[in-house]
């Protein structure tokens, strides 16, 4: 192979490397691709969360409320409060947790929430209080990120009187 040819295909070989590690540089700073809801539909979740290339995965167990009335009814909901106040609860801990690991909820990619019947309200699920609760921790101008996330009935938590627990996977950018 003569020098000149040599010298042209090195230059090529080398300018494709720094291409190629341009392009790994810029795909480790994107950021998740959250999928609106159809129509403009304002509720507070992502129809889909893309995570690409480059972040870690993050699995936070299930979280249940804290006790807030310690004197309540051993195993009934007053002990940890209505369903509103139990997601509050549910979240901060679940914000904690995060915290903890340098993340926050505008890392939460995907949610499952399990709940079940709230005697408070005839006995069914008291959807509205989980969304009062919910939506003061995402879509909100502080932390605008939504999460995908199912929302299922069970007939009972592993903590009688809790409502809800919920179970989140969270990413974050690997470290270079």
């Amino acid at each position: 192979m003569n020098k000149k040819l040599h010298a042209r295909r090195s230059s090529q070989l080398g300018f494709a490397f720094l291409a190629a590690a341009l392009c790994t540089t810029a795909m480790g700073a994107q950021t998740p691709i959250r999928t609106p809801l159809p129509d403009g539909n304002p509720f507070p979740i992502s129809a889909a969360v893309t995570v690409p290339a480059g972040f870690d995965t993050v699995y936070v167990s299930g979280a249940l409320p804290a006790a807030l009335n310690k004197d309540g009814p051993k195993g009934t909901p007053p002990v940890y409060g209505d369903m509103q106040a139990q997601t509050v609860s549910v979240l901060t801990s679940i914000k904690s947790t995060l915290a903890r690991l340098g993340l926050g909820m505008g890392d939460i990619v995907k949610m499952t929430v399990f709940m079940v019947a709230d005697p408070a309200n005839d006995g069914k699920l008291n959807f509205s209080a989980l969304m009062a609760g919910y939506s003061q921790f995402f879509g909100t101008a502080e932390q605008p990120n939504k999460p995908a996330r199912s929302a299922v009935q069970v007939a009972a938590l592993v903590a009688p009187g809790a409502l809800l627990e919920v179970e989140v996977i969270a990413v974050k950018p690997h470290k270079h």
